[in-house]
């Protein structure tokens, strides 16, 4: 059937089952928003502050219900104010389509008005992006895209559509989902596909070789990285790490791919990592890390990282394999796959001597909680684990408050963290607690944040209340930028140069002004009631908690230095 390019684009949405898309119009891209306003009973468009806000919101959808995030932007501004949300889900490996709109071809190249190379700037950021300048290519590309966002290692696409292409008619045909990859132009990329798309099959001998390693050793630590979380590997995780009756440090992108409560669980690993997590990767006789890319958050000093001790490594993507930290044994393939390999070879064992030992020291930080004019961080996550259900949806900015939440909350299942891990987006939060409570309407969502984030994107305060979105942030109102301060103090000898927050607004005033509940707390019981309140009421809610301004986190680990050599404990 003939079909304009507008209409072949919401076709194709309804083709992978979106049902809903975070977005802001313009000028180019306005042929698809008008195709949208007939199929409004199908999809659901959510419209956004700020197109920053939107590509948040469509990556947290996607990270909370394991579907492909969807965001609508138009031309030059609306495409380029997608880029830091488009790069935080490129590095936490998060599936999102972007479907940007340009100018008509005849204008491309001439500095026309909002015209933007999007595909050169997104070049680095995304799997792999797309210019449309033929309708006849445009279904296929479309399809392709939500193929390369969610095969082998997840990740944003971006696909950039001609003005013109929107208006220009072809024969479109509906293709079920279970033939796109069997089909024309993706069939043949998929034939010579690069290694982020496929699922690479596990060798039978590399399998044999790490099971060997697991059997002989003495003394292991699991790693938990954010790979069991995309790879939805987190069962076989966790029948492993019984296997072996091994402790597990988590990374922050790991955060719920294996239960905090788990008896095994030493707590976070690396840079403001439990005393038990370093200490244990410095003492274990054999580390394998799943899904974890050895950062330079956990392997700080990559020359000394586990020194003592063979490394092996899981990870779907060849390119992660020795990049940070050089492997004694490596096996490539989707962590279920491999995990569920790994068990058929091996046989229960027991290893409580290492684990007494593990297991001597914190897992935890213990934080100063008595009475005073302020309240502490463990006050504040101690009220809300306890208040909010067990498995409310957690989604954080990037800062002091962010390793406070990741150090108290005890998350359980794969989708409940929700954080910006590998690019630390200040102003990631909110957006993602919109876009997961959208698509979790039946939880509750929690957004976490400083006063510094939050300034950042508080504008989506209005998105929430439009949507009657009840998200509850509490805001750690320490008045200044409390990271950097803690470097600051630290490491400059107390030089705070232009990290001091003294000044507006305030944040309870501002949330009343977008229709919001806000509530002011310093003290426990302020904040309980505060909560109670939120929890209560069918409206958003903003908590305003201060803390005080030198609270640090703990531990910490200087950058570059030994995983063990604390500046604070």
């Amino acid at each position: 059937m003939k079909m304009k390019g507008a209409e072949i684009v919401i076709q194709c949405l309804l083709e992978q089952g979106v049902d809903t898309v975070f977005g802001y119009p313009g000028g180019s891209i306005l042929n698809v928003y008008d195709a949208l306003y007939g199929y409004s009973d199908r999809i659901r468009h959510v419209l956004t502050s700020h197109e920053q806000g939107a590509a948040h919101a469509a990556d947290g959808y996607a990270r909370a219900t394991g579907k492909v995030g969807v965001c609508f932007a138009t031309s030059g501004p609306g495409a380029t104010n997608l880029t830091t949300g488009i790069a935080t889900a490129y590095m936490d490996s998060s599936p999102m389509v972007c479907i940007t709109c340009n100018v008509n071809g005849s204008l491309m190249g001439k500095d026309s008005f909002q015209e933007v190379d999007i595909t050169g700037i997104t070049l680095p950021i995304t799997k792999c992006n797309y210019l449309v300048k033929d309708v006849n290519t445009l279904a296929d590309i479309l399809r392709e895209a939500f193929v390369l966002a969610r095969k082998g290692r997840p990740g944003p696409v971006l696909v950039d559509i001609q003005k013109d292409v929107t208006a220009a008619e072809c024969d479109y045909e509906p293709m079920p989902v279970s033939e796109h990859i069997h089909h024309g132009r993706l069939a043949r990329l998929m034939q010579h596909a690069p290694h982020d798309v496929v699922n690479p099959t596990p060798k039978t001998e590399d399998l044999d070789a790490l099971a060997g390693l697991l059997r002989e050793s003495k003394k292991p630590l699991l790693i938990c990285g954010g790979g069991v979380v995309r790879s939805g590997a987190s069962e076989q995780f966790r029948a492993l790490a019984r296997r072996m009756d091994a402790p597990v440090a988590i990374t922050v992108m790991g955060g719920g791919a294996f239960s905090g409560r788990d008896e095994l669980t030493t707590g976070m690993i690396g840079m403001h990592g439990s005393q038990a997590s370093n200490r244990a990767c410095e003492a274990c006789d054999l580390l394998l890390a799943v899904g974890c890319r050895f950062s330079d958050r956990v392997a700080l000093d990559p020359a000394t990282f586990a020194a003592q001790t063979k490394i092996a490594q899981i990870d779907i993507d060849p390119a992660e394999i020795d990049k940070n930290v050089k492997t004694d044994c490596h096996i490539i393939g989707d962590a279920g796959t491999v995990l569920s390999g790994l068990l058929v070879r091996l046989e229960q064992m027991e290893h409580k001597e290492w684990k007494d030992y593990v297991f001597s020291f914190p897992t935890e930080t213990e934080y100063d909680d008595k009475p005073g004019a302020v309240l502490t961080p463990k006050q504040v996550l101690t009220a809300a684990s306890e208040l909010m259900p067990e498995d409310t949806i957690v989604t954080t900015d990037v800062g002091q408050h962010q390793m406070w939440a990741i150090q108290h909350f005890k998350f359980s299942y794969p989708g409940q963290l929700i954080t910006s891990g590998g690019f630390g987006t200040m102003g990631f939060g909110l957006g993602a607690a919109i876009g997961a409570q959208v698509g979790k309407p039946d939880k509750r969502v929690l957004h976490v944040t400083g006063d510094g984030s939050f300034r950042m994107n508080c504008n989506e305060l209005a998105t929430e209340q439009f949507y009657g979105l009840p998200i509850i942030t509490i805001i750690f109102d320490n008045r200044t930028l409390g990271m950097v301060r803690q470097w600051q103090h630290l490491i400059y000898q107390e030089r705070y140069s232009q990290t001091t927050l003294d000044r507006g607004p305030d944040f309870v005033a501002l949330a009343k002004a977008y229709g919001l509940n806000g509530f002011r707390a310093t003290s426990e019981e302020e904040l309980r009631q505060a909560l109670k309140a939120a929890l209560a009421s069918d409206r958003g809610s903003v908590i305003d908690c201060a803390i005080d301004m030198d609270e640090m986190v703990r531990p910490m680990v200087g950058g570059g230095s030994p995983i063990t050599d604390f500046m604070l404990s």
